[in-house]
């Protein structure tokens, strides 16, 4: 095979050129982004200028999300055949998810700032963009593994948590049930709560499955190399979003709910079970994220003198401000004070670490460091 030299940063490249080195990874600054916002929205401890705040990351996120899109489809527009070979490409491919997760939080975040606000015509909008989030998320995600299982055989020493990706938009349909179910009405909520646990019970199976590989290949190969220790922080997110689902979808339930759903169950109220076994099951859920969050951190401590940055960097932020959402949501419902109050601190450090992944993100493509041949997500190895 032949190689291609890469281009030294202290050449210039026209614009065009560096556009053909922007990949789906790019989303992963708008879901980070949305992800913050809706942090901001369910922080326990409130303060002056917080809703401005939030607002502004918000529309900071919406307009990320129109410039991203407009660029890569133009990258796709202007060089034919980028789209198949980015589908095809083992690991640009596995970022093409992103773009649905960014999705997701975008919807999440209009239910929080757009309905209370809107007029019903929003809630009519948001039922029927929740279905075609399924379906779509659904069909991508079975399609895309279809296209991992057929194409160029992956190794168990090459695995990392950015083979969850994939299931990850269609797990977050439960995400998106828990945030809209309370505002429907009863007989659109229920299914929108029956959907989401069946989607959110899929995301978290199929990613157990993915950790018997992934801790395989760590006991049998090691810490990944230090520049992909950041992505270790995917494995945080499903056990998190889990556990805010099942919580968030619980409470949409006794909005919703008639007080005995499930035949033959009479004198149970099915909605106040059904919140029992969300929040303990979303307490060890949580305890398995910390697991992998500890995992995450050490690893990466161990090796940050030796990393610069790439886009993987924005794993920082996603799983884990899912990760402070859940303990948010364990400590509403058991009335922790502690359990509050470490999720407010958690919440500003988690901030800062947004802003922080922010700058060197704009540094790396100052530098060169991205968008740059052979340096980006579509490299040939």
């Amino acid at each position: 095979m032949e190689l291609v030299k890469t281009p030294s940063p202290a050449l210039r490249l026209p614009f065009r050129e560096r556009l053909h080195h922007f990949t789906f990874a790019w989303f992963t600054l708008t879901m980070s982004t949305g992800g913050i916002a809706l942090l901001l929205a369910v922080t326990p401890h409130r303060f002056r200028g917080l809703e401005t705040l939030r607002t502004i990351i918000f529309l900071l996120d919406i307009a990320f999300f129109i410039i991203i899109t407009a660029l890569i489809l133009t990258r796709f527009l202007l060089f034919p055949g980028a789209f198949t070979r980015s589908v095809l490409h083992p690991t640009e491919s596995l970022f093409i998810p992103t773009f649905f997760l960014s999705l997701a939080t975008l919807i999440s975040n209009i239910q929080k700032y757009g309905v209370p606000s809107a007029g019903p015509w929003l809630l009519v909008c948001l039922r029927v963009i929740f279905w075609i989030y399924a379906a779509t998320t659904f069909g991508t995600s079975v399609l895309q593994y279809h296209l991992l299982f057929t194409g160029k055989p992956l190794t168990v020493q090459s695995m990392t948590p950015a083979w969850l990706l994939p299931i990850f938009p269609v797990m977050l349909t439960g995400t998106l049930a828990s945030v809209t179910a309370g505002s429907q009405p009863s007989h659109y909520a229920i299914p929108i709560i029956i959907g989401g646990i069946t989607f959110q019970g899929l995301g978290i199976l199929v990613s157990v499955f993915m950790y018997s590989n992934y801790i395989g290949r760590l006991m049998s190969f090691g810490l990944p190399s230090p520049n992909m220790r950041p992505g270790m922080f995917i494995a945080v997110g499903p056990p998190s979003f889990t556990a805010l689902a099942l919580i968030g979808m619980a409470d949409g339930a006794i909005i919703t709910f008639p007080h005995t759903f499930v035949v033959g169950t009479s004198d149970v109220p099915t909605a106040q079970v059904l919140k029992i076994i969300a929040v303990f099951t979303a307490i060890f859920l949580w305890a398995l994220s910390f697991f992998f969050f500890s995992i995450s951190i050490f690893a990466t401590l161990c090796g940050a003198r030796k990393m610069w940055f790439h886009l993987s960097w924005w794993s920082f932020i996603f799983p884990n401000t899912g990760f402070i959402i859940a303990a948010i949501s364990i400590g509403q419902a058991i009335e922790s004070k502690a359990i509050l109050w470490t999720a407010s601190v958690a919440t500003v450090l988690q901030v800062a670490a947004w802003l922080g992944v922010g700058v060197a993100h704009t540094r790396a493509v100052w530098r060169k460091d991205i968008c740059w041949p052979g340096k980006d997500e579509d490299h040939d190895d």
